[in-house]
């Protein structure tokens, strides 16, 4: 880490001020918190399944940052939790998904928990089969620019969706047409169990961008400044019409895949703790705002408190309200008569 006067300078550089850190902080914790509130929910018996964005936080909040709340479009994938919150979703929106409750805005408890939507936040759901998100955020783009629209395409994925058909026959459609989409990449090194190893023939997911003519840029995942930084110039870029950019996180999945996943099958816990302790982005991000100065002992237990109250609270709304009706099931599956 560097010394204080760099870290201030660092961030000075980027434009951003003391509470705009301090904010994007508390959505990197409130992120994780959340999460953790939904694996006790789930150990316990009251919801059925998690999975968890632990490990990817600052990645998706300094990209989020770098986005244009009510013009740009989100297309995220199941761990987006942290993007989604910074987005404008929040902790009592993720717990009503959870339960399954009938006024969830992502879906009226259709979807799985974890397929998130907000149509008043521009934010698409997405379906379970891994990358179908990719192709419907190309074309978002592809109507934003034939509309003459100053609109970003955010979509997300894990590098395990990069081998899948529709990642690239997106990326080669945006490329072509020179889209304004931000194809982000969380690589957490696991596609459930097989390790990045046996996912690749080639070092980076971002290396693959070249085929599609677009720039391919890799970033440290628990490095928040990094992610932010990186995104904004692909974002510039697409709004000045000069297409889209592969960005590649790297970053490390904290927990198992899912609730109903064992990774002691097939990883050690020795490189799992290793990298609780160096890679854990709330750790990283917390450390840089305490030597900026930002974060001190009256900061940041104010700033725990606020986020335990709101989910807290976020948990009992959502536990007690209303399920949806046994007839609602069919709602936009058959045709009304």
């Amino acid at each position: 880490m560097a010394t204080t006067a760099g870290t201030k300078a660092r961030h000075a550089a980027l434009g951003l001020s003391r509470e705009q850190l301090l904010e994007m902080y508390y959505y990197v914790l409130l992120a994780r918190r959340v999460d953790e509130r939904l694996w006790l929910l789930n150990r316990s018996g009251k919801i059925p399944f998690v999975i968890s964005c632990q490990g990817q936080e600052a990645a998706q909040v300094g990209i989020i940052y770098a986005l244009h709340k009510g013009k740009d479009f989100l297309v995220p994938y199941y761990r987006d939790l942290a993007a989604i919150l910074a987005f404008g979703m929040t902790p009592q929106d993720v717990l009503l998904a959870s339960f399954a409750k009938k006024v969830d805005p992502s879906s009226a408890a259709k979807q799985m928990a974890h397929h998130w939507g907000h149509r008043e936040l521009n934010i698409v759901t997405g379906s379970s089969p891994v990358a179908t998100q990719i192709p419907h955020a190309v074309g978002i783009a592809l109507a934003a620019k034939m509309r003459g629209e100053d609109t970003v395409a955010y979509t997300a994925f894990g590098e395990g969706s990069s081998n899948q058909g529709d990642f690239h026959e997106a990326l080669n459609f945006a490329g072509i047409h020179k889209l304004p989409c931000l194809f982000v990449c969380q690589n957490n090194e696991y596609a459930i169990s097989v390790p990045l190893a046996k996912q690749l023939a080639v070092q980076n997911v971002a290396d693959r961008a070249a085929g599609y003519g677009m720039p391919g840029v890799v970033v440290d995942g628990s490095d928040m400044l990094a992610c932010y930084a990186a995104a904004r110039e692909a974002v510039a870029r697409a709004r000045r019409g000069e297409g889209p950019t592969l960005l590649e996180a790297k970053c490390y999945r904290l927990t198992p895949h899912s609730s109903d996943d064992d990774d002691r099958s097939y990883r050690g816990r020795d490189e799992v703790e290793q990298a609780k302790k160096s890679r854990d982005p709330v750790h990283t991000t917390r450390e840089y705002l305490i030597e900026a100065g930002i974060l001190d002992e009256k900061t940041e237990p104010e700033l725990e408190a606020r986020i335990a109250a709101a989910v807290d609270a976020a948990t009992e709304y959502a536990a007690n309200a209303p399920a949806p009706a046994p007839e609602d099931a069919l709602t936009h599956v058959y045709a009304d008569q």
